[in-house]
């Protein structure tokens, strides 16, 4: 029995699906060409999100319910498109469209850059950093007024692609808990469904003395520029992220947080994914470095995993490009499936998707000449007999 796997992808240029069989059928771009961040999705439903957008056609979330056959926009904040289409009646007969009508949060909201499905709801991380929630599937959005509120929103200092809220992390059994990632705020947590948040960033106990990663806030923290966020399976609170300064996990649901980057060959790096079943079992796809042009260490690439939380390491080149590799893996473009064993799939900006369906042992390229990818999730369906 095999499970069928459908692959989501936000690029600078649309959505696109790819759908596995004999080969893999890639599908799109969709989304009306849009710089889609996120696509996410129910497999169960056949449901699709994808949230993206900018300074031209506006900020919103697109839907589909078929699976990517046809979508429809839900949008949040009007673009400078709208401007133009209003204001110049020329154009708006030359392009045959016409401006949208106003959007509720046209000037609060750059681009929609995440999405997540929690405690019966679909939220939504804008730029800059902000919390949006939508009861109706994505028909309509309200912000989450708790995080915005937060005592040390003013003090919020952006990353290189601005300020923006890019991890939503759920407590599947616990609707009430929340965590989000903010570059570069940190960690934020909420456990009592959004009305009030926690900023979660200070190290471990278990750190050595004179911990000495650069760009901390404080002197016993992790640096705010965390780059992605993951909770592992099961009833604890295992969690795991990637920041600007290493990789780190927490066994308290990110009251503190152990530095585990010994082992790998740099401590950058964008993504990063745990196994759906083994909350000991992770991918991350090391970079070089911030200013050393954010490629593969040694222009070879290398997916590492760890089976012990951390405390090991070992890299996974098997079916990867080997020498003079310059891609770089954004945050948001690593996922895993829930099959047996495991797949693991990644995107870099050169347009290749990469895919291991035996958690990372052997790797194939199943997509190429894509446009910069922002993004990769993955649906499974149910195993076919």
């Amino acid at each position: 029995m095999t499970a069928g796997v459908t692959v989501l992808v936000g690029t600078t240029k649309g959505a696109f699906v790819l759908t596995n069989g004999p080969d893999w059928q890639v599908s799109g771009p969709f989304c009306d060409g849009w710089n889609i961040n996120h696509v996410v999705g129910c497999a169960q439903t056949g449901t699709l999100w994808a949230a993206g957008g900018g300074a031209w056609p506006g900020a919103g979330v697109w839907r589909s319910d078929d699976v990517g056959q046809t979508w429809n926009l839900c949008l949040l904040a009007n673009g400078k498109l709208d401007d133009w289409l209003r204001d110049d009646p020329s154009v708006a007969e030359y392009t045959g469209r016409s401006a949208a009508p106003p959007a509720p949060f046209t000037g609060q909201v750059e681009a929609v850059w995440s999405l997540a499905q929690a405690g019966g709801g679909l939220f939504a991380g804008v730029k800059p950093a902000a919390l949006y929630v939508s009861h109706d599937r994505g028909d309509s959005w309200a912000r989450v007024d708790g995080l915005s509120n937060h005592p040390s929103a003013p003090d919020w200092q952006p990353g290189g692609a601005g300020l923006v809220l890019h991890s939503i992390v759920a407590d599947p059994g616990d609707p009430a808990k929340l965590w989000v990632g903010i570059s570069s705020a940190g960690v934020l947590a909420t456990e009592d469904g959004g009305h009030s948040w926690h900023r979660r960033n200070r190290l471990s106990n278990e750190d050595h003395a004179g911990h000495s990663h650069t760009g901390q806030d404080a002197a016993h923290e992790t640096g705010h520029c965390v780059h992605n966020l993951v909770r592992a399976p099961g009833k604890g609170d295992v969690m795991y992220q990637q920041n600007h300064h290493g990789v780190f996990r927490s066994n308290d649901g990110g009251r503190s947080w152990l530095d585990i980057t010994e082992g790998l060959p740099s401590n950058f790096g964008f993504p990063i994914a745990v196994h759906p079943h083994d909350p000991q079992t992770l991918w991350v796809l090391p970079l070089n470095g911030d200013m050393l042009g954010r490629f593969p260490p040694g222009a070879s690439a290398a997916v590492w995993r760890s089976r012990d939380g951390g405390v090991s390491w070992q890299p996974l080149r098997n079916g990867l490009p080997a020498r003079d590799c310059y891609f770089t893996v954004l945050r948001q473009a690593m996922a895993v499936d829930t099959a047996t064993p495991t797949g693991v799939y990644f995107g870099t900006n050169s347009g290749s998707v990469f895919a291991s369906h035996d958690e990372g042992d052997h790797w194939q390229e199943i997509a190429r000449h894509l446009p910069t990818i922002l993004s990769v999730e993955v649906l499974t369906r149910p195993a076919q007999g």
